[in-house]
């Protein structure tokens, strides 16, 4: 089955490939000829998560085709910081977006925080047949002190999921895709098909 991921984001295609059966075929924003970023206005990570599925579910109708589309966003809301950045992870330290520029923001707003409780969390929105499904998955963690390991992108350095020592990006992609907030959303996702 082919189903678009409204994203241009390698890093998620990659991580959302492996998840999914090998019957789909994957297609990123990039193999469907959009090479602009999607605008994401909404104020909740579930409005962003639908106006990004709708946005390519519109041009593929200028192009008279339809398939299936889903779009996730995903935000990381710390506990300390009412549930900052939130919807605004991606560009929580400005425009352009920039993953060192946020951990850095992220680790200064926390300096004098102890209590560095967090969660991720992720919204897939899947339009299939002219019907919008949504699919949630979250993962509670905590804030390290400084940015650990080499592996994932975004807030991965920083976020030690709960039940664990390290961080996101010290974990071997592997064990994130079977933890991670977006595992549990595209696990919702795939049960949903099946």
């Amino acid at each position: 089955m082919k189903i678009i991921f409204a994203s241009a984001n390698k890093n998620k295609i990659k991580e959302i490939k492996a998840l999914l059966p090998e019957s789909f075929e994957l297609l990123g924003l990039a193999d469907i000829g959009i090479t602009e970023d999607i605008p994401e206005p909404g104020t909740t990570i579930k409005e962003n998560s639908f106006l990004k599925a709708q946005y390519v579910l519109d041009f593929l109708k200028q192009k008279n085709e339809t398939v299936a589309v889903f779009a996730d966003d995903s935000g990381l809301e710390v506990e300390a910081l009412d549930s900052a950045p939130g919807v605004y992870s991606a560009r929580y330290a400005g425009i352009p977006k920039s993953d060192a520029n946020n951990n850095k923001k992220l680790l200064e707003e926390l300096k004098l925080v102890t209590d560095r409780k967090a969660r991720f969390v992720t919204v897939i929105t899947l339009i299939i047949n002219g019907e919008v499904h949504y699919f949630e998955g979250e993962i509670k963690g905590t804030i390290a002190y400084e940015g650990r390991g080499a592996n994932g992108f975004g807030y991965d350095p920083l976020f030690i999921p709960q039940g664990y020592r390290s961080t996101f990006a010290e974990l071997d992609a592997e064990v994130k895709n079977t933890i991670s907030h977006r595992a549990n959303a595209v696990k919702k996702l795939i049960a949903f098909f099946n």
